[in-house]
């Protein structure tokens, strides 16, 4: 377990180390949050936005950036040509728990740059702000999860630039059905942790499969 928690800690270190000298991946996850909410709110100017719709356009900006940025997880890899030398130092469980663990820290600044301008841009009131942090945490980690599996599935692909989303969308779906309800009874407030409990355990399950199940298999995807 040390040797293994050592190659995984490698591997996020390395990300992380890279990301700060560089800042490709952030700023470019940063600056298309910040330029989606302002286009939506130029092009929804004054006119009133029930609750249902700011939450679905959270989650489209949050899984639209997941798409542009944690797709590059392997593909940098592939294009550095230093995947083979990760392929000879660490395992392939090692790997994908150090990418998920650096896309999940993209995706919680994400996350938290996607909300901010909401409230700043669209007025967006939370009245539950705490499940509604709860709910964007969970979810991202589903969504990172998800999305780190199957950047690592299309790197090798020719034509993988348009990919991910179209892999993404159907695997993601049970996901996306539920963070939207539950961010929505965050901002309504009420009863909002009754109503978000189904959705929550939805979220939960979906993350813990998808994660579990990937690093039982990874070792034959990252060697295929």
């Amino acid at each position: 377990m040390r040797h293994w928690l050592t190659g995984t800690w490698s591997v996020l270190a390395k990300d992380l180390q890279l990301e700060f000298r560089t800042r490709y991946a952030l700023n470019l996850l940063l600056m298309f949050v910040v330029t989606s909410v302002f286009v939506v709110a130029l092009g929804i100017g004054r006119g009133a936005v029930t609750p249902g719709v700011k939450a679905g356009l959270l989650w489209i900006v949050v899984f639209f950036s997941a798409s542009i940025g944690l797709g590059r997880s392997f593909v940098s890899e592939e294009e550095a040509g230093t995947s083979l030398i990760l392929r000879m130092n660490v395992r392939g469980s090692m790997v994908y728990v150090g990418k998920l663990a650096f896309n999940y820290l993209l995706l919680l600044a994400v996350d938290l740059v996607a909300t901010l301008s909401f409230s700043l841009l669209l007025e967006l009131d939370v009245a539950r702000a705490g499940l509604l942090a709860l709910v964007l945490a969970v979810g991202s980690l589903g969504l990172a999860g998800a999305t780190t599996l199957l950047s690592a599935i299309i790197a090798r692909a020719a034509n993988r630039g348009p990919l991910l989303p179209v892999l993404a969308f159907p695997t993601l779906f049970p996901l996306l059905m539920t963070v939207v309800p539950a961010s929505l009874a965050a901002l309504e407030g009420g009863g909002a942790w009754d109503a978000a409990a189904g959705d929550l355990r939805v979220m939960i399950a979906f993350a813990g499969t998808v994660i579990t199940g990937s690093v039982l298999l990874f070792d034959y995807i990252w060697e295929d």
